[in-house]
């Protein structure tokens, strides 16, 4: 048997998944959200006074956003399990050099942070996020005063931001974005400008999921925010005030990581007669984090699913299949709805994956590269995966994770019921999950 429980640093790699050879019944506690910790510290860095944070998630792109906000001034102190952050209401008095390895979110939050500063600031990355988008994001700051300069390639990361007295916010127009990062960087740093910010868009944001995420967190701040909505089918949001009101210190409490539990989702799924309780999650049909509403994919697929004020109860009764489904709205979890489609009885088409071709790899090519591999046809558009599993084969395969964190996590749920399945690199997953190896083991007990 493998010791999952390992430090990350002495797994095999690549490491073997055992199937399972019989049901499990477990309690699992995800960390907490990536998602909601970024913003979480962004905001208490930019408060006045000190505020606590209790639950955030410890994890490469976590760290390395707090690491990089401290770099300008603020400071961070732990206790335990939570972490106390001492704000410098609403202005960083220093500068520097910063760098945000391979988070996206971290740093684009990070960029428009830097605009606050009293000093210049030069954000850098991996070389995996020098490749990724930020001029859509960098043209949004600069339309709003923001003095930002391209320090080696134009559109590409590193870059210098220098204090600039035209930055007081402003309205702003909103087009189609290869992600919602950058509208989240705007909101999250609005508070704290003269005049607060005006986002007008012109069309269906991208991700808008994400942006919906980013008001309510600051909404749990106390930030007035207004976002007028116009009510079609299903309500599109129009605008988004967010006014000049820095927001005081907190005591907030981060969910556990909704992108995290798909993957405990998913493997409750594609095993028969398995039961889980996945706690400190929110309400499936809250407005939190995105990625619980794959909570409702699983339920649609034929699980039973149970929401509690603690977190979820899930059990599969039964053979499921997998519907057709729209992750537009779950960008993250859309790998785990590929598993879960290449262990359905039936063909599956997975849409709105347009943003995946710019995270950490190109999941919609890593994620038919892979799933070939394992023997399902697999045909792919700039948006879409179709999974036909009919053709899938148990023959041995180490699977390339693209230093992808989530590919890691994925594919190693499906060798849980796969056979021959080994991971390259599986210490990558300390990128949003350090604890996931030995949370996985645990289904094994």
């Amino acid at each position: 048997m493998i010791d999952y429980t390992l430090p990350l640093d002495r797994l095999p790699d690549p490491l073997p998944i055992e199937p399972l050879t019989k049901p499990f019944d477990v309690t699992i506690t995800p960390p907490g959200s990536k998602s909601i910790t970024c913003r979480a510290y962004v905001l208490a860095a930019l408060a006045e006074g000190e505020s606590q944070i209790i639950g955030p998630l410890r994890a490469d792109d976590t760290d390395a956003l707090l690491g990089a906000l401290c770099t300008l001034g603020a400071e961070a102190r732990w206790d335990g399990d939570n972490v106390r952050i001492n704000g410098v209401g609403g202005r960083f008095p220093r500068g520097g050099h910063v760098n945000l390895g391979d988070g996206g979110a971290p740093t684009r939050f990070m960029i428009a942070a830097a605009c606050l500063a009293a000093e210049p600031v030069v954000v850098d990355a991996s070389p995996r996020m020098r490749q990724r988008p930020i001029a859509e994001g960098i043209d949004m700051l600069r339309q709003l005063g923001a003095k930002i300069e391209y320090a080696e390639q134009e559109g590409r990361l590193p870059v210098r931001v220098v204090p600039s007295k035209d930055f007081v916010g402003g309205e702003l127009e909103i087009g189609t974005t290869t992600s919602s990062q950058f509208v989240s960087a705007l909101m999250l740093i609005a508070p704290f400008t003269e005049r607060g910010v005006v986002l007008t868009y012109a069309q269906d944001p991208t991700s808008a999921s994400y942006i919906e995420l980013s008001r309510c967190v600051l909404g749990d701040w106390g930030i007035k925010h207004l976002a007028i909505r116009r009510f079609w089918r299903f309500g599109r949001v129009i605008a988004d005030r967010i006014d000049s009101r820095p927001p005081n210190r907190q005591e907030y409490t981060v969910e556990a990581d909704a992108s995290s539990a798909a993957y405990w989702l998913t493997a409750v799924a594609i095993n028969l007669h398995t039961h889980m309780e996945i706690r400190g999650l929110g309400h499936p049909w809250s407005r939190s984090q995105p990625d619980i509403k794959f909570c409702l994919t699983v339920q649609n697929a034929g699980m039973y699913m149970e929401p509690w004020p603690w977190g979820i109860d899930a059990a599969n009764l039964g053979v499921l299949k997998c519907p057709d489904c729209d992750a537009a709205g779950l960008p993250d979890a859309s790998l785990a709805v590929a598993i879960l489609a290449a262990c359905s009885e039936t063909s599956s088409t997975v849409t709105g994956l347009h943003t995946l071709r710019h995270k950490e790899t190109d999941r919609i090519a890593a994620l038919a590269n892979e799933l070939r591999r394992i023997g399902c046809t697999v045909e792919t558009t700039d948006d879409s995966i179709t999974i036909d599993p009919s053709t899938r084969h148990d023959e041995p395969v180490v699977i390339e994770t693209y230093n992808d964190h989530r590919m890691a996590m994925a594919f190693a749920v499906l060798g849980l019921a796969r056979p021959g399945i080994s991971i390259k690199n599986p210490a990558c997953v300390s990128k949003s999950y350090p604890t996931f190896w030995k949370d996985f083991a645990k289904l094994y007990q």
